[in-house]
Order: C-alpha cells, then structure tokens, then sequence
C-alpha cells in the first residue's frame, strides 16, 4: 500500500515477480547501477541489499531504494524495490514478500523450453492477488534473455494472459491498461528496457493512486488524465 507521511514522503513498493532464474536480481543490479550513472527520472539512495545461495541465487529477496529526481506534487517520492526467490519451495515466503506490494513487473526467462514454468509462476502470482492485478495492481510483463535463441514471442505470451484472465479487449474499460510487455535483456551490458519498463510500472502505480484512489482509473476518474 502506498504510505503517505507527515512530512510529505511517499513510499511506494514495486515487486518483481517470476520463476527461478528469470534475471530478477540482474534487472534490479542493471536498473541501479544504470541510474547511479546516468542522470534519470529515479536515483538510487544507498546501496541494494541481496540475501542469496551459494550460487548466486536469490534466498529471501533483493531490495533496493530509489528516489524520483523530479519535483512532485505530493512531496518527494521513494520506490522500495524487491524482488522474490524463485523456488517452488519459497512459495511460503513469497506471500510474506507481497504484502503491500502496490506494482508488479512479472519477469519471464524467455527461453522456449521453460514455457510452463512462467506459466506456474504467473498463476501463483494471480492466486495471491486474488483478483486485484490490473484492476488494483498494475502488471507490467518483462520477457527476458531476449537475447537468446528460441525465445517466447510476444504474442505467444499475451495468449497467456488472456488465457488467465489478464487482459482485456477493446470494448473493455480496463483495456488501457492491459500489460505492457517489453521484450528485455537485463545484462547491463545487452540492456534492453529494463529502466523503461520499471519506470511505467513506477507512472501507472502513481496514476492509480492520483486518480483511481488506488484502483485502475476507469469512468470519469479516467478523462482526468493527461499526457497518458
């Protein structure tokens, strides 16, 4: 939940989500270390914290704080940053991680043959949302490892996401806003989308909460919009 302080501080939390492996660790590292370096909408405040395997693999979560560059309205914004272990054993811990979660970009390992664990992945991320992605939560979709051979397609995986229920036509008032998906590399040196598909993630939570009281801006809230 976006918190609000006397002081005019917002926090806001985006949480990547996705399968073991995916490239959530290395999307947040490439994210940090580009923003440090250039001068972006977000910079980095402090240093990321990992709690990881032997292997390199995430064991509870990464976290990172950025803080918006630019003047808001509302005061200064902060976007606490966390990504999730993949395992099917941190189910469990993935729950806990979630609460208060007001962004998801869900990150896909692109590669072919892992089609149905992104699949598994999404789901259990639906489950847990109960019925806000979209319509409470915005969703952002990262196809990573792009850069590899014999990868998911784009529309091979909106097909997925009407199959869960997760997008909507044109008639709909939620069409506009379907998903993004961005196809990525999160190599810092192949980087690919990585700031622009956090920074959308980053505009609709901003959007929801400034014109939909925390929900998709739909009816009348969603002619108040500029610029989107």
């Amino acid at each position: 939940m976006v918190r609000y302080t006397a002081d005019h501080k917002v926090y806001i939390k985006i949480l990547y989500w996705g399968m073991a492996s995916s490239g959530k660790t290395t999307t947040v590292d490439t994210l940090y270390r580009y923003t440090k370096e250039n001068e972006k909408d977000i910079a980095p405040t402090g240093n990321l914290t990992k709690i990881s395997m032997a292997s390199g693999s995430t064991l509870y979560f990464d976290r990172g704080i950025f803080q918006s560059t630019k003047q808001k309205p509302r005061g200064q914004v902060f976007y606490h940053v966390y990504t999730v272990a993949g395992q099917r054993r941190f189910s469990p811990l993935r729950k806990k991680i979630f609460k208060g979660t007001d962004g998801v970009i869900f990150t896909v390992d692109s590669q072919t043959h892992l089609f149905e664990d992104n699949i598994e992945s999404l789901k259990e991320l639906k489950n847990i949302t109960r019925g806000k992605l979209i319509t409470e939560i915005p969703l952002i979709v990262m196809l990573n490892k792009q850069d590899l051979t014999e990868v998911i397609g784009e529309e091979d995986f909106k097909q997925v996401l009407k199959d869960e229920k997760l997008w909507y036509e044109p008639n709909d008032e939620y069409y506009r806003w379907n998903p993004i998906i961005y196809k990525t590399c999160a190599l810092y040196e192949k980087r690919k989308d990585v700031y622009r598909s956090f920074t959308e993630c980053a505009r609709r939570t901003g959007l929801y909460q400034i014109y939909g009281d925390g929900e998709a801006p739909i009816g009348d809230n969603a002619k108040d919009i500029r610029d989107f």
